[in-house]
Protein backbone atom coordinates (compact mmCIF):
# COMPACT_ATOMS: atom_id res chain seq x y z
CA UNK A 1 0.00 0.00 0.00
CA UNK A 2 1.88 2.97 -0.85
CA UNK A 3 0.35 6.39 1.04
CA UNK A 4 0.90 9.49 -0.25
CA UNK A 5 0.17 13.10 0.77
CA UNK A 6 -2.33 14.94 -1.82
CA UNK A 7 -5.00 17.63 -2.37
CA UNK A 8 -8.91 16.40 -2.12
CA UNK A 9 -11.00 19.22 -3.48
CA UNK A 10 -13.68 20.85 -1.03
CA UNK A 11 -15.45 24.32 -1.47
CA UNK A 12 -17.99 24.96 -4.64
CA UNK A 13 -18.13 25.94 -8.23
CA UNK A 14 -14.75 27.94 -8.85
CA UNK A 15 -14.43 28.47 -5.55
CA UNK A 16 -12.33 25.53 -4.70
CA UNK A 17 -10.63 25.14 -1.45
CA UNK A 18 -8.19 21.83 -0.52
CA UNK A 19 -7.47 19.57 2.30
CA UNK A 20 -4.11 18.07 2.12
CA UNK A 21 -4.70 14.67 3.56
CA UNK A 22 -2.25 11.51 3.84
CA UNK A 23 -4.39 9.10 2.01
CA UNK A 24 -3.94 5.00 -0.06
CA UNK A 25 -2.90 6.22 -3.34
CA UNK A 26 -5.53 3.54 -4.72
CA UNK A 27 -8.18 6.04 -3.04
CA UNK A 28 -10.18 8.13 -5.55
CA UNK A 29 -9.27 12.14 -5.09
CA UNK A 30 -12.21 13.14 -2.94
CA UNK A 31 -12.72 9.92 -1.17
CA UNK A 32 -11.44 7.69 1.65
CA UNK A 33 -8.29 9.55 3.46
CA UNK A 34 -6.35 8.36 6.85
CA UNK A 35 -5.69 11.83 7.92
CA UNK A 36 -6.10 15.49 7.68
CA UNK A 37 -2.46 17.33 7.69
CA UNK A 38 -3.29 21.03 6.56
CA UNK A 39 -5.43 23.34 4.06
CA UNK A 40 -4.95 24.95 1.12
CA UNK A 41 -6.67 28.00 -0.18
CA UNK A 42 -5.48 29.45 -3.57
CA UNK A 43 -8.36 32.69 -3.70
CA UNK A 44 -6.70 33.93 -1.14
CA UNK A 45 -4.49 36.90 -1.78
CA UNK A 46 -1.33 35.39 -1.51
CA UNK A 47 -2.58 31.85 -1.58
CA UNK A 48 -2.76 30.42 2.41
CA UNK A 49 -0.81 27.18 2.85
CA UNK A 50 -2.09 25.96 6.78
CA UNK A 51 0.26 22.53 7.73
CA UNK A 52 0.18 20.61 10.91
CA UNK A 53 4.01 19.89 10.28
CA UNK A 54 4.20 17.60 13.21
CA UNK A 55 1.97 15.28 11.79
CA UNK A 56 3.53 15.47 8.34
CA UNK A 57 7.09 15.06 9.98
CA UNK A 58 5.28 11.44 11.57
CA UNK A 59 3.68 10.59 8.18
CA UNK A 60 7.36 11.00 6.42
CA UNK A 61 9.34 9.26 8.37
CA UNK A 62 6.86 6.17 8.14
CA UNK A 63 6.92 6.40 4.41
CA UNK A 64 4.33 8.71 2.94
CA UNK A 65 5.49 10.41 -0.14
CA UNK A 66 3.86 13.68 -1.63
CA UNK A 67 2.74 14.35 -4.91
CA UNK A 68 3.78 17.10 -7.27
CA UNK A 69 1.47 19.33 -6.40
CA UNK A 70 1.88 19.21 -2.55
CA UNK A 71 5.66 18.52 -2.94
CA UNK A 72 5.54 22.33 -4.55
CA UNK A 73 3.35 23.54 -1.58
CA UNK A 74 5.73 21.92 0.67
CA UNK A 75 8.55 23.55 -0.99
CA UNK A 76 7.12 26.62 -0.54
CA UNK A 77 6.44 26.79 3.09
CA UNK A 78 10.34 25.52 3.62
CA UNK A 79 9.08 22.58 5.09
CA UNK A 80 10.25 20.14 2.37
CA UNK A 81 14.14 20.86 3.58
CA UNK A 82 13.23 19.54 7.22
CA UNK A 83 12.20 16.68 6.03
CA UNK A 84 15.35 15.70 3.37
Amino acid sequence: MAVKFRLTRYGSKKKPFYRIIVADSRSPRDGRFIENVGTYDPLKDPAQITLNREKIKVWYSKGARPTKTVENLFKKEGLLKELT
